[in-house]
């Protein structure tokens, strides 16, 4: 896929960096009303505020949150967790403003800005009009608006490296290549599995072979690396994400139940069925054109992973970020197998500019379109007086949705089943908040509070703050 077409226009540079600008302010506008509408977290968004704010300071990525209540221990750096230090590049922005704010707006400029490379990729293979169809899709999609939905996570960098990678690759720059994808294995421990499925298409193609072949192994590679030498390193569990216990209990016995019953592993595909819905869903982005490409092979991998999984079932449901990893490949694909059939172009570019907008109202972007979503309720009121009784710098458990709120000025535990004794709590008692199984369980633990001798500063609609005097607890 090599060769080049004569430069962009300024103008044309202009339409499409601004198509990206909208959808940055769009996602901006998307990720802002979720946290103070009460639907953003402390898992997740509170981790990874945690984790970029110890980079801006220049220590470990420490995420006091996710050691607690993971039990890993109060000093748990995230990369224990996740193999992400991509994430250090934020912490510059945390010295312009300490905040999950900074987080979102980046995931939101992130995510929009992989429509500009997107764009060349599709305007060299059909033209600048298809381009922006594309760019347009791709901004509207609902893997994407899912991904923006759900507070912040490392995904965000990768719509972005992997259209960069996927365009220079399409020019024929195999340093560029290279590069994107050693920056791609920065993000997350399982993208040593996406460069092995864009591995697998450089095999298909004469003079990418070897790097073909290199991409393959050292991705398979890195990913057993990173999972079982890297993580624990940073005091997190080699089998801690280990989903696949209906194939066996570690990776060789997997492999062998593969081997010797892929009947077994083929039903896992489908079992529960939403794992084909999200498939179905996920390939419609193209309106399917994507099967028609040996690119969609780069999925492969990353799919497998999530859908042969018999745990975790955040992985392989249409919600959550999981599918931004890759949306940009399913586009790229769907380019690729649209190009050889010049009177399909139109059709297609249409189909996947009307798909996009038929699968708004289902997803996240709908509630743009709610009024009720720019004005706070009685509850969101009751939510933003109980937080703002506990003061700047102290220790608090907080109940989940409220996190984000206090995170930017307090030291933040989630309040979960086992008592902290954080001089500050925050509990909500009116509906099932994570990660207690319902609200009269929260109930009980507002009761065990009281009873242990915290008193109660403010009381409003279902929120209850509680304060006992003495020195934060040794965690």
């Amino acid at each position: 896929m090599g060769g080049d077409v004569p430069g962009a226009s300024r103008r044309e540079w202009w339409g499409i960096w601004g198509i990206a600008g909208v959808a940055a302010v769009v996602y901006s506008v998307l990720s802002f009303v979720r946290v103070h509408s009460l639907k953003a977290g402390t898992y997740d968004l509170v981790i990874f505020d945690q984790a970029v704010r110890a980079y801006s300071d220049f220590r470990l990525p420490i995420a006091i949150v996710k050691g607690v209540h993971n039990d890993f221990g109060a000093g748990f750096s995230v990369l224990g967790d996740h193999w992400s230090p991509i994430l250090a590049l934020l912490a510059p922005l945390y010295w312009l403003h300490d905040g999950p704010e900074t987080l979102l707006i980046a995931q939101s400029a992130l995510l929009a800005a992989a429509a500009v490379p997107l764009w060349v990729f599709a305007r060299r293979a059909l033209g600048t009009g298809a381009a922006y169809a594309v760019a347009i899709a791709y901004t509207l999609s609902w893997p994407v608006a899912e991904a923006v939905a759900f507070d912040f996570h490392e995904a965000a960098f990768v719509p972005l490296l992997t259209a960069v990678m996927l365009e220079r690759w399409q020019a024929g720059r195999k340093v560029a290549v290279v590069l994107a994808a050693l920056a791609l294995l920065c993000v997350k421990e399982d993208m040593g599995l996406l460069v092995a499925g864009f591995g697998l298409v450089l095999l298909t193609r004469a003079g990418w072979r070897v790097l073909g072949g290199g991409f393959v192994l050292s991705g398979v590679a890195f990913t057993g690396l990173a999972s079982q030498v890297l993580i624990p390193a940073f005091g997190g569990r080699p089998d801690y994400y280990w989903a696949y216990g209906a194939l066996g209990d570690g990776v060789s016995s997997a492999v062998r139940t593969i081997v010797t019953d892929p009947l077994t592993a083929f039903g896992l595909l489908g079992t529960p069925p939403v794992k084909l819905v999200t498939l179905l869903l996920l390939l419609g982005v193209s309106v399917l054109a994507a099967l028609g490409s040996p690119l969609v092979l780069m999925a492969v991998p990353l799919l497998a992973e999530r859908m042969l999984a018999s745990s975790f079932p955040n992985w392989w449901v249409p919600e959550y970020h999981y599918n931004a990893f890759l949306v940009v490949v399913i586009f790229a694909a769907g380019v690729d197998a649209v190009r050889r059939f010049e009177r399909l172009r139109k059709v297609w570019v249409a189909g996947i500019v009307v798909f996009a907008l038929a699968t708004v109202p289902f997803f996240a972007l709908a509630q743009l379109g709610d009024p009720g979503s720019y004005r706070r309720d009685p509850r969101e009121l009751a939510a933003a007086r109980a937080v703002a009784t506990v003061p700047d710098g102290a220790l608090v458990e907080v109940a989940n949705n409220l996190g984000p709120l206090l995170t930017g000025r307090a030291r933040v535990l989630l309040l979960d089943r086992t008592p902290r004794w954080a001089p500050w709590v925050v509990v909500e008692v009116g509906r099932r908040v994570f990660p207690f199984k319902d609200a009269r369980e929260q109930s009980e633990r507002l009761d065990a509070l009281v009873a242990a001798g915290y008193q109660i500063r403010f009381r409003q609609d279902a929120y209850v703050v509680l304060h006992r005097p003495g020195p934060d607890p040794k965690l």
